[in-house]
């Protein structure tokens, strides 16, 4: 890697130059994220949504079947995609923390950004981390790869936050989905409130497709698709109670579809095919990894994650893992590991109910009505569990 240290070093000095002197072509790497939804696509096999912008995509993409988000929250989840490192690792694992990182670590897009990749953020940040100096070319809602020097290589986020558990509960809203025919989980009460709340979540993740499309058709009017590796994911499970913050594979598995261009198939996973299905288990931990993988950067050794693509293709895991700590105003200590049939998780305050009260949680009319008739009795079992303490260990076979 004596050249990656070289090419840093020129960077410093002369960035334009040192991407300019690159004697083979990079990859630009593009990451499509989307807010509080899981695998309810039509791609992934949900017969109730309407998503036909990714479900065109995944037919020239593969699909990971068996992607973890690690944190089934926004903040720590971030952390483990910034860091590479599992948050509990750095302390990061609580809802809204602010840690301070050691001395000699940096935050993956600026070894990106030392190898003369132009890097943007649009826009969404919510790391839990101190950020060690300069993170990003561009964070901000005006960030895009277009503001970039000729020739040059780029890495960009665009984060679409229309998907998010607070646009569940917007009203007025006319919906577009039948409620009647929304998909209820057993574990929640069958009534209009929850089929509503349910059926406006499908109608915001059409509104996501959509923003997806609008994405993708830039990058293609700009000449850019054969150029660029396509991430699309999603920060963890849907907004509704029991998926977002609960480590169970409701809250954690996310999907997750990459493009690989024919001009970098070389660096496309082992098992790449458009329109393929990996069964290999991916997490968010393993994105920087990759990301710096594909760009030809060295892996930072501090990094617990595994590349699954690129030029340093680490080996698969067996397993995946995931934790919960506090949540906003209250604390809780979750950890739960899946080997994609199987999710067990160890609950340390088992004298806390799952459901505790979080008062932005309580805000969805699901949570409120759920919690009303558990207290007037009216909940089977399957339904009341997550209002009672929890069980210390629990094992489910998916």
């Amino acid at each position: 890697m004596k050249r990656f240290a070289f090419l840093a070093t020129l960077v410093a000095v002369a960035p334009l130059a040192a991407f300019a002197a690159e004697d083979a072509p990079r990859p630009n790497i593009l990451w499509l994220s989307s807010e509080d939804n899981g695998q309810e696509l039509g791609c992934y096999g949900d017969e109730y949504a309407v998503t036909p912008n990714i479900d065109a995509f995944a037919k020239t993409a593969l699909r990971y079947k068996n992607c973890w988000s690690n944190a089934p929250v926004c903040a720590p989840a971030r952390t483990t995609i910034i860091t590479g490192m599992y948050a509990p690792s750095l302390g990061a694992e609580h809802m809204r923390s602010l840690v301070k990182l050691p001395p000699d670590m940096k935050l993956f897009p600026q070894y990106l950004r030392a190898a003369g990749y132009y890097c943007t953020n649009n826009s969404k940040e919510d790391y839990n981390v101190e950020q060690p100096g300069q993170v990003w070319d561009e964070s901000g809602r005006k960030a895009h790869y277009k503001n970039r020097q000729d020739g040059q290589p780029f890495f960009a986020v665009f984060n679409s936050t229309i998907s998010h558990e607070s646009k569940i509960r917007v009203r007025p809203h006319t919906l577009k989905h039948d409620p009647a025919q929304a998909p209820v989980p057993k574990y929640h009460p069958d009534t209009p409130t929850v089929r509503r709340d349910w059926a406006q979540y499908y109608d915001k993740l059409t509104e996501m497709d959509a923003i997806v499309g609008r994405q993708l058709a830039e990058l293609e009017a700009a000449g850019l698709a054969e150029d660029t590796v396509v991430f699309y994911w999603g920060d963890h499970g849907s907004g509704m109670p029991r998926s977002k913050r609960w480590p169970y594979d409701s809250g954690l598995r996310v999907p997750l579809i990459v493009r690989v261009p024919e001009k970098f198939k070389h660096l496309a996973p082992e098992d790449y095919l458009p329109g393929g299905l990996s069964e290999r288990m991916v997490a968010f931990v393993d994105f920087a990894p990759t990301v710096l993988s594909l760009a030809g950067v060295e892996i930072p050794g501090f990094m617990q994650g595994s590349a699954f693509a690129g030029t340093a293709i680490g080996e698969p895991r067996k397993y995946n893992y995931g934790y919960r700590g506090r949540m906003d105003e209250r604390y809780d200590f979750v950890r739960s590991i899946t080997d994609g049939r199987h999710v067990l998780i160890q609950n340390f305050n088992a004298h806390e109910p799952y459901g505790q009260f979080i008062e932005y949680m309580f805000q969805t009319p699901t949570t409120r009505e759920w919690k009303e008739l558990f207290d007037a009795g009216k909940l089977n079992e399957a339904q009341s569990v997550f209002w009672k303490p929890k069980a210390p260990m629990e094992l489910y076979d998916l």
